[in-house]
């Protein structure tokens, strides 16, 4: 059993579907990441199983309880909102302890497990410390904390490191993933960063339009994305129309190989940058570097055909062309995706 099962939840703000129909499962001790793009209705999603927003339809439910009419407080649940929303009038022990003190905790069994979870997210006797004087990145732990200290049944995290710098946000994602593993907590986030979600996410929702688009874990999303939306939301823009017949598929850029087993007919293809390769201009279709950008273990290129749309490619630094220069392109099936 699932300890979070959503079936058919639907949410409508005037004659707009915020969630239409949503089914999705959290299993326990899993870390569940939705991603999509503003307006795709994955903090909606996040309010409805918190107890914030009430659905129009469908079922929520709890280790097999439907929670339905449950308050927020009573759902066991922790919830950890993008600003933090820390209390400022309380120090960072008053505001880990907030949680235990609501449910009836003796003083000394807050005291014990505050200073616990202070030391599980590297912030050891900072009790008595002020949370205003904390930078980003220690508030962010405290509101961790915070939120695990009633040992809530179920995790959730909206855009929990939406505001801090890249350098910082990347570091601690690594720290969540693994203090999760350690803690078996079953968490359910949701983001707009594609890193984030798939540095974080033992699996991976992708939502547009309140409703989910694609699931499964990073690797299979990344490699196999299910529609031209996944594809380009996750930043593949060489999609084409195809025609698919005996095994190759006729594109504007000519005949490009694809995966064994392809059926025939018309598609959208997805050729993945990694999957177009350089030669000389003789030996494939002729390009003109358009423009190159450094991406640090890799260099981006644009390449315009002489016939057909823009193609982007990925190579080492030291092979990458300069802009002006004419290559070939060649397409590797194993990168190839029918959408």
């Amino acid at each position: 059993m699932p300890l979070l099962r959503l079936d058919g939840v639907t949410v409508r703000f005037g004659g707009r579907a915020a969630l239409d129909s949503v089914d999705l499962e959290v299993a326990e001790h899993e870390t569940v990441c939705v991603l999509g793009p503003s307006g795709s209705g994955k903090s909606t999603l996040l309010r409805v199983v918190a107890g914030l927003q009430r659905a129009d339809a469908g079922r929520v439910l709890l280790a097999g309880r439907e929670v339905g009419g449950v308050p927020a407080h009573r759902r066991g649940v922790g919830l950890m909102f993008q600003d933090h929303q820390l209390f400022p009038q309380r120090d960072v022990g008053g505001n880990v302890a907030f949680g235990l003190r609501m449910h009836g905790v003796g003083r000394a069994e807050q005291r014990r497990t505050v200073a616990e979870l202070l030391d599980l997210v590297g912030l050891p006797g900072a009790q008595r410390r002020a949370v205003t004087a904390l930078s980003g990145g220690e508030q962010q732990r405290v509101a961790l904390a915070r939120a695990l200290a009633p040992e809530p049944k179920l995790l959730m995290l909206d855009e929990p490191l939406g505001q801090l710098d890249r350098s910082l946000r990347e570091r601690l994602v690594v720290e969540l993933r693994e203090l999760f593993g350690r803690l078996g907590t079953t968490v359910l986030a949701v983001t707009h960063d594609q890193g984030e979600a798939f540095a974080l996410g033992d699996r991976v929702v992708v939502m547009r339009e309140g409703r989910i688009e694609q699931t499964g874990t990073p690797l299979e999303v990344w490699q196999r994305p299910a529609s031209e939306f996944v594809a380009r939301f996750l930043g593949f823009d060489n999609v084409v129309r195809a025609t698919v017949r005996g095994g190759a598929a006729e594109t504007p850029w000519g005949k490009l190989p694809v995966p064994a087993g392809t059926g025939d007919g018309a598609c959208r293809l997805l050729v993945r940058p990694a999957g177009v390769r350089l030669t000389a201009a003789t030996d494939g279709l002729p390009c003109a570097v358009a423009a190159r950008t450094f991406r640090g273990n890799h260099v981006a290129l644009l390449l315009q055909p002489e016939k057909g749309p823009r193609l982007e490619a990925a190579c080492a630094l030291r092979d990458a062309p300069e802009p002006g220069e004419t290559v070939g392109a060649t397409f590797a099936a194993e990168d190839v995706v029918v959408l």
